[in-house]
């Protein structure tokens, strides 16, 4: 009989299977190589790493360590192996900030589908939309929303506008330039209040100290957002109560996941409930350990399906294509307000959407088979 050990039993099933779709995982992921190092390339349908090992990125600050630097790179790895299972021929690319070489990439292989994992590019989220741009003017088809969408979604005040103009309830607000422009006679506001970067996403600039209960407090973090991101600081009425993630796949008729949501139980008494970006992105932290997601959230019928109504309205108003992940607060009597509408969420195996394609049966091979499945059929249509 003849034996095969585990690489060769692989490459064995590969050459059996049919052909199907080359998908190009494409993401961005600033690291320092030679320059003879930083060049793509695919064999039989297999890239070359074009990273080195997200550990080695990875920054750590005794027990904590901040998984933003190393989510893309981790994710990226995961899904090649997760894509090759499913049987599809897969390429890496890493931007490494250099569009150029990405432009090159996509002229000279030959690829089915772009995963766009792409983010930001040069330290600037707004670039997420102008690399999806080139991927229309060269015409290439690609996972996601379009760049008009993520764009957007980006401009968290605009995406307010468009869905209160629809009826959607998100919380009041205010744009501040200036700490200066903050008069409490004028103010239409209540305390507490949330203060937030008006176009990051990532939970980039939220803190704790983001929630303020005194004009003083609200003029000193206008002045920090301001600063530090160099963007008008977003100022909304803080909601309590319960968070959800609504992860949603499709398009003409878009499939809800089960419900998931962020259990606050376990942050210390004085922590305002809400996802940091250390609740989000740092290991080790009180916010991190405090924010546990669970999936399916214990809602009754009538508040899940309003629910599920509202993010899909969302959705379709936000131009959504594919997948993306609606984040929603319940305030006291259970009305639902939309915080966020995010295309191209983050899809690695411990987030919210994953956990909720989890619940609805499917694997994390699964899942990414599936988005893929719905851009290929929206290309081709």
């Amino acid at each position: 009989m003849l034996e095969l050990n585990d690489t060769a039993y692989k490459q064995t099933i590969r050459e059996l299977m049919p052909e199907m779709a080359h998908i190009a995982i494409v993401f961005n992921e600033l690291i320092v190589e030679p320059d003879e190092a930083r060049k793509f390339a695919v064999e039989a349908g297999q890239a070359m790493a074009l990273a080195s090992s997200s550990a080695s990125i990875a920054s750590v600050v005794g027990n904590v360590i901040d998984l933003s630097e190393i989510g893309v790179v981790e994710e990226r790895e995961r899904m090649q192996e997760a894509l090759q299972q499913k049987g599809y021929r897969t390429s890496l690319f890493n931007i490494n900030g250099d569009i150029k070489r990405l432009i090159k990439f996509l002229e000279e292989t030959k690829i089915d589908l772009v995963f766009n994992l792409c983010e930001s590019l040069r330290g600037q989220a707004i670039n997420e939309m102008h690399v999806a741009g080139i991927y229309e003017l060269i015409n290439v088809p690609y996972t996601g929303a379009a760049p008009l969408a993520l764009g957007t979604c980006l401009n968290k005040v605009r995406t307010k506008v468009i869905l209160d103009a629809h009826g959607i309830s998100t919380a009041r607000h205010a744009l501040y330039k200036r700490a200066e422009e903050i008069n409490l006679d004028d103010l239409r506001l209540s305390f507490p209040m949330i203060v937030k970067p008006s176009r990051e996403d990532a939970s980039i600039g939220i803190e704790n100290s983001s929630v303020v209960c005194d004009i003083e407090s609200l003029r000193q973090r206008v002045v920090f957002v301001v600063k530090t991101y160099n963007q008008p600081a977003l100022v909304e009425e803080y909601i309590e109560g319960r968070e959800l993630n609504v992860a949603i796949i499709g398009n003409e008729r878009p499939m809800i996941l089960p419900i998931s949501e962020i259990d606050f139980s376990k942050l210390p008494p004085n922590y305002p409930k809400i996802v940091t970006y250390n609740a989000k992105w740092v290991e080790g932290t009180a916010e991190y350990i405090g924010t546990v997601g669970t999936c399916p959230a214990k809602l009754t019928p009538e508040i899940e399906q309003r629910v599920r109504d509202i993010a899909r309205q969302a959705y379709k108003l936000m131009e959504i294509r594919d997948y993306a992940r609606v984040d929603i607060r319940l305030d006291a009597s259970n009305t639902p307000y939309v915080l966020e509408v995010n295309p191209n969420p983050d899809i690695s195996r411990d987030t919210g959407f994953a956990r909720s394609a989890r619940a609805a049966g499917m694997t994390f091979e699964d899942m990414l088979a599936k988005i893929i499945e719905t851009a290929l059929e929206r290309t081709r249509q």
